[in-house]
């Protein structure tokens, strides 16, 4: 299995880090010269003050002094976030910068501050409690990370992740060696160059899930190809760690000794795959689907971790290794992993880890920067490690024809430095002699300048919706009528599914108009480091207890069986943060040449009552229609339609008509549906006989007028042919005629039909005065409104927006007349491409 193979990568990552737990041993009240030992004095039991009625000083007492170095560094740490979020910033810069600022080189310069608030026996309550938070956070990283992402990344993710790795380490490598015999260095410096070649290697996934997470671009194909090389370069860098430590080990005290370490923690992973990983596995078993996980459970996890953590400290592998071991051994996502990683995510994120940068920039003196031949040749080092990864990971990307943009883009990404780098730099000062007070200030310096300016850069450089403009038109109205009609049908719940089946039904799927449906599953990403969006392979054999995905699946296979000779399914799920689902979406509509993507609207409603209201999806449907490369349907859920799939009678629909693109959309959509026997279709057309200025229905071209007017001939022609085809203009004066026309309308229709957009007009801003959901326009909001007497399902229909070199979404400039059927009428005229 990849779990156990991973694993055993980290039987030699976990040795290297010998003493990390070690960091915070820089406390000290004074130091033995001699044998520099450390120590601090402290009385005993002064935990909490009686206040100052009782002349007590608060600050002499841990409890008091801890809260208040909370305070500050959550006051300082969140007022200087305010600041630098709107310039693109992550939050870890101004995690650090909040602890420079307190420390000694601004306000800690002043020695009774520094004394009274932070004080070195004060520090190590604070340094342990961070150590703590971190052993916490490495544990939910392991919790959510995959390990098959490694096998399922790839040969390019392969290729920029092991490049990635060895370009900027040979290329920083070759400099320090320049430096060291060209340039009389110290032999500290000489020490210390090495060690930044080793962090300018790494690429930390925890790192780069952090950043894609703050970016917003996890789940696109930046992303995804960020996560799965930084955790190949990942790899890379810690066996390359391992392999000198052991042969250190093995030269400065015995065979024996590394052997005992490698021993010790197989012995631990063991314990891993053969104790914790079934209970785990059990556990998941025993949880019903939907149901939340016994607090029994999240327990034993609980406390497993303490005693995981306990484990690694005593045979020497760091309790920090242990935790990220035991979190691997815990299968990522819903339902335990999803549970682990809510219950610890705010506790960590919000409390704990802010304490972990801040002591980063307490321990960073800026006065103690003296010798700028240093400053120099560390810099020169980290530029040409910056160069190399730059190199490293745009090459392949640039040889599989990706856009510069965006394999510099990735190039920058990979080069993000965050909590790994300053792990190793915090373990490097303490265990090293070379690390002095001057290179790690330089080197915490420039992890704030680099990621300071990397963030900016990407977010300039990168929009995963440039990508969605589409080479052509794929609307209904510009569709062949010999191809295949692809209909993308996004699923949020399985109630969604018995919905869109029916309108699928009903959308006139024969032999000569075949229909291709792509079902996509959206899952809210929790529990998990990175994005999926993935085929669904169906089990070999049926589950007793098939999950929410595949009862989805398993309906729109039924009904692809009942009409195998021109319906074709694909099934794919898409599991990732709600602020970027769109991207998925839009991927794939725009790899599979998608006409028309139907979403749910976020709230459902039957008998005018809501049954269900997702206004967590509400940003997914507007930005599903501002950046979709087709067409886009919102399906407003009345139950009409399911009641249609139960009775197969004639389904009743109605298309409201003002004029636009968007309205001659929703015609072209339901002139198809017209050709189902068990449907009937009626157009209302919305005109007025007031000439006043500003009269007019809906505004527009004088070619979309001509558009209307044409396509409206045509539908009259059909009309004339075909006895479940009507047509009805309907004369209003102004938004109170609209209002009572659709007022009449209430059981008369099983579905209605209408555009987004129309065209500005006096009328239409009256209409729009009192809308709530922009996502669906002027007209479609009164239809989708619970109090409205209208029971019928709303479908609201925009065409296609983006088009590359389309300016006017009127321009008839690309299109062209093809003689066609429709709705069994020969030599129609209709548009297309």
């Amino acid at each position: 299995m990849p779990l156990y193979s991973f694993c055993f990568l980290f039987i030699f990552s976990s040795l290297p880090i010998r003493t990390m737990s070690q960091i915070n041993n820089s406390s000290a009240q004074f130091q033995d010269e001699e044998v520099g030992i450390h120590v601090v004095c402290q009385n005993v039991g002064m935990i909490n003050s009686r206040g100052l009625w009782f002349h007590d000083d608060p600050l002499e007492y841990t409890l008091p002094l801890l809260l208040l170095q909370l305070s500050l560094i959550s006051i300082i740490t969140r007022s200087i976030d305010i600041f630098l979020k709107p310039l693109g910033q992550p939050s870890i810069v101004s995690h650090i910068l909040g602890g420079i600022i307190l420390g000694p080189s601004i306000l800690g310069h002043n020695l009774a501050f520094m004394n009274k608030i932070f004080p070195r026996e004060g520090r190590i309550t604070l340094e342990t409690l961070s150590v703590f938070g971190f052993m916490l956070f490495i544990f939910q990283i392991g919790v959510k990370i995959d390990p098959s992402i490694v096998w399922k990344s790839g040969k390019r993710a392969l290729v920029v992740g092991i490049l990635g790795f060895f370009i900027p380490f040979a290329l920083a490598s070759s400099i320090r060696l320049v430096l060291c015999h060209s340039i009389s260095l110290d032999d500290t410096v000489c020490d210390v160059l090495q060690l930044v070649v080793l962090m300018q290697s790494v690429t930390a996934f925890p790192v780069i899930a952090i950043f894609l997470a703050e970016f917003k671009i996890l789940n696109s194909d930046i992303g995804r190809l960020a996560s799965s090389s930084s955790m190949i370069c990942d790899i890379c860098f810690w066996s390359f760690m391992s392999i000198i430590y052991v042969a250190h080990v093995a030269k400065e005290k015995s065979i024996q000794s590394a052997i005992g370490s490698i021993l010790s923690v197989g012995f631990l992973i063991y314990l891993l795959l053969y104790g914790i990983r079934p209970a785990a596995l059990w556990a998941i078993r025993n949880t019903p689907e939907g149901k939340p996980v016994k607090d029994a459970y999240i327990y034993v996890v609980f406390g497993a971790l303490m005693g995981f953590g306990f484990l690694g400290e005593v045979i020497g592998i760091n309790s920090l290794i242990a935790s990220f071991l035991l979190g691997l051994a815990i299968p990522d996502g819903p339902p335990l992993g999803a549970a682990i990683v809510d219950r610890l995510d705010c506790f960590v994120s919000a409390l704990l880890m802010p304490i972990f940068f801040t002591l980063c920039g307490l321990k960073t003196n800026v006065f103690s920067v003296q010798k700028w031949k240093t400053v120099g040749v560390i810099i020169l080092v980290v530029f040409m490690g910056f160069l190399g990864k730059i190199i490293g990971t745009m090459l392949p990307p640039l040889f599989c024809r990706m856009p510069f943009r965006d394999a510099l883009a990735l190039g920058l990404l990979m080069n993000s430095k965050g909590i790994v780098e300053l792990v190793l730099l915090n373990d490097w000062k303490t265990n090293s002699d070379s690390m002095t007070d001057e290179c790690f200030a330089i080197m915490i310096l420039s992890v704030v300048v680099l990621t300071g300016v990397i963030s900016p850069l990407v977010k300039a450089l990168y929009d995963p919706s440039r990508r969605f403009l589409a080479y052509r038109r794929r609307t209904i109205c510009h569709h062949r009528s010999n191809e295949e009609l692809r209909i993308l049908a996004c699923v949020l719940s399985q109630d969604n599914a018995r919905t869109i089946i029916n309108l699928l039904d009903v959308s006139n799927h024969t032999n000569d108009k075949p229909i291709g449906i792509y079902v996509l599953h959206l899952i809210k990403l929790v529990g998990r480091a990175s994005s999926l969006l993935i085929t669904h392979l169906p089990r070999e054999k049926p589950s007793q207890n098939p999950t929410e995905s595949e009862r989805i699946f398993n309906a729109f296979k039924k009904f692809e069986r009942e009409n195998c000779s021109h319906v074709a399914l694909h099934c794919c799920k898409s599991i990732s943060p709600y602020e970027t689902m769109h991207n998925d979406v839009c991927s794939v509509a725009l790899e599979n040449r998608i006409s028309l993507i139907i979403i749910p609207f976020y709230k459902q409603s039957i008998d005018g009552k809501v049954v269900n209201s997702f206004h967590v999806f509400r940003h997914l449907n507007k930005s599903v229609l501002d950046n979709a490369p087709c067409s886009v349907g919102v399906l407003v859920d009345r139950g009409n339609l399911r009641k249609f799939l139960a009775e197969p009678l004639s389904c009743r629909i109605a298309v409201l008509f003002f004029g636009g693109a968007d309205d001659r959309e929703a015609l072209a959509y339901a002139v198809r549906m017209s050709g189902n026997p068990h449907v009937s279709v009626k157009v209302l057309h919305f005109t007025t006989t007031s000439t006043s200025e500003g009269a007019e229905i809906a505004g527009g071209t004088a070619r979309s007028k001509r558009l209307d007017s044409e396509i409206l001939d045509e539908y009259k022609l059909n009309a004339e042919e075909n006895e479940r085809v009507s047509y009805l203009e309907e004369v209003v004066m102004d938004s109170g005629g609209v209002l009572a026309v659709i007022e009449s309308i209430e059981n008369a229709y099983d579905l209605v039909m209408v555009g987004k957009r129309h065209g500005e007009s006096e009328l239409m801003s009256n209409l729009g005065k009192w809308s709530e959901h922009t996502e669906l326009g002027a007209v479609g909001e009164m239809l989708a409104v619970t109090d409205s007497n209208l029971r019928a399902s709303v479908l609201v229909v925009q065409q296609q927006t983006r088009v590359w070199g389309l300016r006017d979404a009127e321009d008839s400039s690309l299109l062209r007349r093809e003689k066609k059927d429709v709705a069994g009428v020969p030599n129609s005229n209709v548009y297309r491409v």
